[in-house]
């Protein structure tokens, strides 16, 4: 295994690859939860060691609600990441939230059904005999998300700090019907992947935050062109660069930054009396939760 690398980056649809990353390496990781979406991509970004991840698979090969996503978060814990950056495309519920703006949110809404929460709570991985409670109530980290927003800021790319982002199951767009619902819930851009990101990065202890790329109206908007394919990855082909070049800003900001605030998140979150977790568990989440055990 490379020495521990602190910076990572998981791109969403548009995003498969970084090619600002110099003396690259591609690793392939196998985790107790299965095989992560792709190889990981390790390269250097303003004298930074970085790991990047395309999250549906080069070529986008996997549907939003087939992601092993626990795989894919516990591969970045591997490989030693404490700042995740999650790319993501997503719609807008708000007329001010244009097309091609980017938005740091700060609060997330599940309206997905069925999909794997948690690292501790999968009989068939053996997590059986301990229960642990992860505080989300502010699922993005503050600091992280501050440095998203500055780094987009030093882009040409309008930004806007805050809003709630509602994760659906797909892979289907909404019906009108759901599109004005959200908005009614006050949810102000939907998406189909970060939940349960965020969740499964603050079990892991890690900062993450996300920058979401607005690439359609979603289908409440009556006087904007019909939700299409066609139409998302035209404006996800202008989004991309501008990811790309915000990530490498939120990288150089990132250069001296201390251990992830998050760093503890697990500590006052496991509720089993430590005697009563079978030793088999521990062992088998030591990356986790070891240091919690010794």
């Amino acid at each position: 295994m490379t020495d521990p690398i602190r910076f990572g980056v998981i791109g969403g649809s548009g995003v498969y690859q970084m090619e600002a990353l110099t003396d690259v390496e591609e690793i392939t990781l196998d985790t107790p939860f299965g095989a992560p979406s792709d190889a990981y991509v390790v390269g250097t970004l303003h004298g930074q060691r970085v790991v990047f991840l395309a999250r549906h698979g080069r070529g986008h090969r996997i549907s939003p609600t087939r992601l092993n996503q626990r795989a894919n978060i516990y591969g970045f814990k591997m490989l030693g990441v404490e700042y995740l950056i999650g790319v993501s495309a997503c719609g807008s519920l708000r007329e001010r939230i244009h097309p091609g703006h980017i938005v740091i949110p700060h609060q997330l809404f599940d309206n997905t059904r069925g999909r794997p929460l948690s690292f501790f709570d999968d009989p068939e991985v053996g997590t059986d005999g301990l229960v642990v409670h992860i505080s989300v109530a502010h699922p993005f980290c503050d600091f992280l998300s501050d440095v998203c927003y500055k780094a987009v800021r030093q882009t040409s790319a309008e930004v806007h700090s805050g809003g709630n982002f509602i994760t659906i199951e797909g892979p289907r767009f909404s019906t009108k019907a759901e599109s004005f619902t959200y908005r009614q819930w006050g949810m102000d851009i939907i998406g189909m992947t970060t939940t349960p990101e965020a969740q499964l990065a603050r079990e892991a202890e890690m900062s993450y935050a996300v920058m979401a790329h607005v690439t359609d109206y979603d289908v409440w908007h009556e006087t904007e062109e019909a939700v299409t394919v066609e139409a998302v990855i035209r404006t996800l082909m202008h989004n991309a660069g501008v990811a790309k070049e915000a990530v490498a800003n939120a990288i150089a900001l990132l250069a001296d930054a201390g251990p992830s605030p998050h760093a503890a998140a697990l500590q006052d979150a496991i509720i089993t009396h430590k005697a009563a977790v079978p030793a088999g568990v521990v062992e088998r989440l030591d990356l986790l939760l070891g240091k919690y055990f010794e």
